[in-house]
């Protein structure tokens, strides 16, 4: 399964093995990882298995996730996301810049584009996005693209690092 989608200033396309050195340079990286749950990647290896599966899930004809590198002018700044539930009928959206490209709009035009994929093309009734309470940008993020507050007072576990977090949970519901 391939789909490319294109917005002003950036293209989405398949994230998979070939963006490797791209990916370990925010995933590995603790800053820009800080609110991620599984993050950082350690090691190459580590991130290289990541891209493996996300690779062999895009070759599959009804992926169970859509991974999509985030290129601006040829060269990868991110990821965005939705990983679908067993009924098919909820995404959960995910987004990382590596850091260089944060204060820019790029996360917010990758979300919305993720965000009509997810609509238009997988026809999905239900979005959410998950972020740690101290996370602001990312609550913005969500709000900015039409996701309301669900829920405050969930938990989030960040494991690499055997830490807890309240958890804020957006979700928009398709009419």
């Amino acid at each position: 399964m391939y789909h490319e989608i294109r917005t002003e200033r950036l293209l989405l396309r398949p994230l998979n093995i070939t963006d490797l050195d791209s990916v370990h340079e925010y995933a590995s990286d603790a800053e820009n990882t800080r609110f991620m749950m599984r993050m950082p990647k350690r090691t190459l290896e580590e991130t290289a298995e990541f891209l493996i599966g996300v690779t062999e899930e895009w070759e599959k004809d009804d992926p169970a996730f859509y991974e999509f590198a985030v290129i601006l002018n040829g060269s990868l700044i991110g990821a965005v996301s939705v990983y679908l539930n067993d009924e098919r009928n909820v995404g959960e959206l995910g987004w990382i810049l590596n850091k260089k490209f944060h204060k820019m709009g790029y996360a917010s035009e990758a979300a919305i584009a993720i965000k009509d994929f997810a609509l238009n093309t997988l026809h999905l009734k239900k979005l959410v996005a998950q972020c740690d309470y101290r996370n602001a940008p990312s609550a913005r993020l969500m709000e900015k693209i039409g996701l309301k507050l669900e829920s405050d007072d969930g938990v989030r576990t960040y494991i690499k690092r055997n830490e807890t977090a309240r958890e804020l949970t957006y979700s928009f519901t398709a009419d």
